[in-house]
């Protein structure tokens, strides 16, 4: 095997690849990625028996063949390399030659047919969507996806498609995330729970562009197809939440509000509430709605903060506590100027709403505030 190519191509093609590569585990071979050559194309694969990513890329092929090298110190090499033409190829002792103007590498390799194929999926629904939109809608819900193991359903996304609609759905016990979307074409109804590693490895992937992702869904597996990249992954078993009856219908209290001007208060206000960050339970932030005003405030062993913002309110005054990190977490995510939030009771679950459309919501379950 031999092959000329650019830094900036190759490294590419690494970084989209290699969250495919394993991190624990007792099979060396799923520490590499797998180089196979095909015409003047080369291919790097990783997989990590979940996850695995494929990227496709031109490039001068002098002889054709394949190799497994160490992910890691392959991909550190080429980062460390000059920004010129790379010469790789596989000499007579196993060995991967790189080399660059003054710089020699060899590094050892391992058998490229130990490495686990990926899954062959057959595909039962597909959509496609334009590459941006698919971005932006990972991009204002994986935040809230849980990191807790013992509930592993919610380690992941609910992608669903109904009516033409497409959601994506991120839960984690504290606070929900759904972000939707029509789509161009008609489509089955699909219902799939992506792993969120995989969906932010995806993320990265994808190009803030017109160009078209397909999304394949199989019985337990999920494929990701756009432009040369290609990523399979497994779909999480279990039942995720019926999020269309949690989400509350009907409002007690709705404030319209700048959504900046609502981020930098609880920015500001986050200086105090974060010193307690391991008792952010016992110390919430307070959000008092009153006619035309909402207040929001927290005390605590680091000292006392307020803020007071003039907005426009409907319906009952209000006192609640909150996370403000989870707030903060959703208007970080939103592009719109102003939001509703919406209130039922002092413990019942508060809403972040567009104001144009329907195309967002953020869940916010409240803290129940300390006796004064």
């Amino acid at each position: 095997m031999k092959f000329i190519c650019y830094k900036d191509k190759i490294l590419k093609a690494i970084n989209s690849v290699v969250k495919g590569v394993a991190s624990k585990t007792t099979m060396p071979i799923l520490e590499g990625i797998l180089i196979q050559t095909n015409d003047n194309e080369i291919k790097l694969t990783t997989y990590d028996l979940e996850i695995g990513i494929e990227y496709i890329m031109e490039c001068e092929v002098k002889e054709q063949g394949s190799t497994v090298v160490n992910a890691i110190m392959f991909s550190e090499i080429i980062r460390k390399l000059p920004d010129t033409e790379i010469k790789i190829r596989l000499n007579e002792q196993n060995l991967l030659e790189i080399e660059c103007e003054g710089s020699h590498y060899k590094l050892a390799t391992m058998n490229p047919e130990e490495f686990p194929e990926l899954p062959k999926i057959e595909i039962e629904n597909s959509i496609e969507l334009e590459q941006n939109a698919l971005k932006n809608m990972i991009r204002k819900t994986i935040f809230a996806v849980s990191t807790e193991e013992s509930r592993p359903i919610f380690t992941g996304c609910l992608l669903e498609t109904q009516d033409n609609q497409l959601s994506i759905v991120a839960v984690d016990g504290f606070r929900l995330a759904l972000r939707s979307i029509y789509l161009n074409q008609k489509t089955n109804d699909i219902t799939a729970v992506i792993p969120g590693k995989t969906l932010n490895e995806v993320n990265k992937i994808l190009a803030d562009s017109f160009d078209p992702i397909k999304i394949g869904i199989a019985k337990n597996q999920a494929l990701f197809e756009m432009d040369n990249c290609k990523i399979v992954t497994r779909i999480l078993d279990g039942e995720f939440l019926n999020y269309k009856n949690v989400i509350p219908s009907n409002w007690e209290t709705r404030i319209r509000v700048s959504k900046n001007s609502l981020q930098d208060c609880f920015e500001r206000i986050s200086l105090i509430s974060s010193s307690s960050v391991e008792k952010e339970k016992k110390y919430p932030v307070k959000l008092q709605v009153d006619i035309g005003k909402v207040t929001i405030s927290c005390t605590n062993q680091t000292g006392d903060a307020k803020e007071e913002l003039f907005v426009s309110t409907e319906g009952k005054n209000l006192e609640a506590g909150f996370n403000p990190k989870y707030f903060l977490d959703s208007l970080k995510a939103i592009e719109d100027e102003e939001v509703y939030v919406e209130f039922g009771t002092s413990i019942s679950p508060c809403l972040v709403k567009s104001v144009e459309n329907n195309d967002y919501v953020y869940m916010i379950l409240p803290i129940r505030l300390k006796e004064e």
